[in-house]
């Protein structure tokens, strides 16, 4: 099997799953309990929060343990509402590529009072600071705007935009689940204010995420109950997640720089390979993009066809984001970025990692052109 969806997620490494297993069946006490094995559990939590948060430049204080980035992304949004309610600020800055946990969240503000700028994008699908300077008004709260693209790839200019929204006065929240651990993130020398992540993005456990928040600015907690993550988030913390995580994270971070050239050496061969193919078009910048995402929309097929036809010659593959895969709808972005509904319905990502090779790309050159002519051949446009 060939796996080149790992945006979607990816395999745990075997460090993170080295350092979870303790925390499974022998120093599995809750942290939050006054005994030995509480301490022991408690104990891990505190080491795992200085490493993962090391990761990003950040205070161990600053980083909250979640679910996963969709939750982290509500906590964001929800955390600036209300910080902006009470400056009196209802305006919220964000794009229209954004992940659905950030445009389904800011719809639901809308229902509470607040209004939502969405900044449009062009075919590069890159949203500008000049873009967002533009949009600041008196009475914006925050801006919320992805470091990378989870389906083009396409990565934003983050410092230049917490630049612009710092001097404004404006909070700044960045979705980084699809950035975390492939490209260089410092909160503080980027000027964010607010940052999610997820932990099977970097090979880390699934289930399991941080939120980045800036000292001096209250947290809105979603979910009452304990005084957990310094009352930030209620319910007893996933030690072996949150040990996983921040494991996978740390390594991530540690062989970057390695990773990122060769696994950008694969996509390119990917992206040149497939230029061939005719009637296709590569989604997204073309340089400003992450090292292992290839976004292709092909004329005249269904993706969901090309997508079985590559499963079946072992090509593990996708059409956009995962979570919203069953919607069977042509991709936002992509509508967004200017495709029409026809074109991104002929949507195909593929991700890369540093455990594929470069005779798996042959492989995917090899059967893809050809699963594409087929396609075309069978259909009646």
């Amino acid at each position: 099997m060939i796996y080149a969806d790992n945006a979607a997620t990816t395999r745990l490494s075997d460090a993170a799953k080295k350092a979870m297993l303790p925390y499974y069946d022998v120093r599995y006490g809750n942290p939050s309990s006054l005994h030995t094995a509480g301490r022991e559990a408690r104990a891990a939590l505190a080491q795992a929060r200085e490493k993962a948060a090391a990761c990003i430049g950040a205070s161990p204080l600053e980083l909250v343990f979640t679910s996963g980035g969709s939750e982290s992304d509500c906590q964001a949004l929800i955390t600036a509402a209300e910080w902006g309610r009470r400056q009196g600020k209802r305006h919220f800055i964000s794009s229209a590529i954004e992940h659905h946990a950030v445009l389904h969240t800011l719809k639901k503000l809308e229902r509470y009072g607040f209004s939502v700028t969405l900044l449009p994008v062009d075919k590069s699908g890159i949203v500008t600071a000049e873009a967002v300077r533009a949009a600041i008004r008196p009475d914006t709260a925050a801006a919320s705007i992805m470091y990378a693209n989870n389906e083009t790839g396409t990565v934003m200019p983050v410092s230049e935009i917490g630049a612009v929204c710092r001097e404004a006065g404006v909070l700044f929240h960045t979705d980084a689940v699809a950035a975390a651990g492939h490209l260089p993130i410092d909160v503080k020398a980027q000027n964010i204010d607010m940052l999610s992540l997820s932990a099977h993005k970097f090979h880390g456990p699934k289930g399991v995420g941080a939120f980045y928040i800036r000292e001096g600015i209250p947290a809105a907690s979603l979910i009452e109950g304990g005084a957990q993550e310094a009352g930030r988030r209620a319910g007893t913390e996933n030690v072996p997640g949150v040990v996983g995580m921040a494991e996978a994270l740390s390594e991530a971070c540690l062989h970057m720089e390695a990773n990122a050239a060769y696994v950008r050496s694969l996509r390119d061969k990917l992206i040149e390979g497939l230029a061939s193919v005719p009637r296709s078009v590569l989604c997204g910048d073309r340089l400003r993009r992450l090292p292992g995402t290839v976004s292709v929309c092909f004329e005249g097929i269904e993706s969901e066809a090309l997508l079985l036809m590559l499963d079946a010659q072992g090509i593990c593959a996708s059409s956009g984001s995962a979570c919203t895969a069953e919607l069977q709808k042509s991709s936002h972005v992509l509508r967004a970025m200017g495709f029409s509904d026809t074109e991104a319905r002929g949507s195909l990502r593929l991700s890369l990692d540093e455990y594929n090779t470069e005779v798996e790309i042959d492989h995917i050159l090899d059967v893809l052109p050809r699963a594409v002519a087929a396609l075309r051949r069978l259909s009646p446009a």
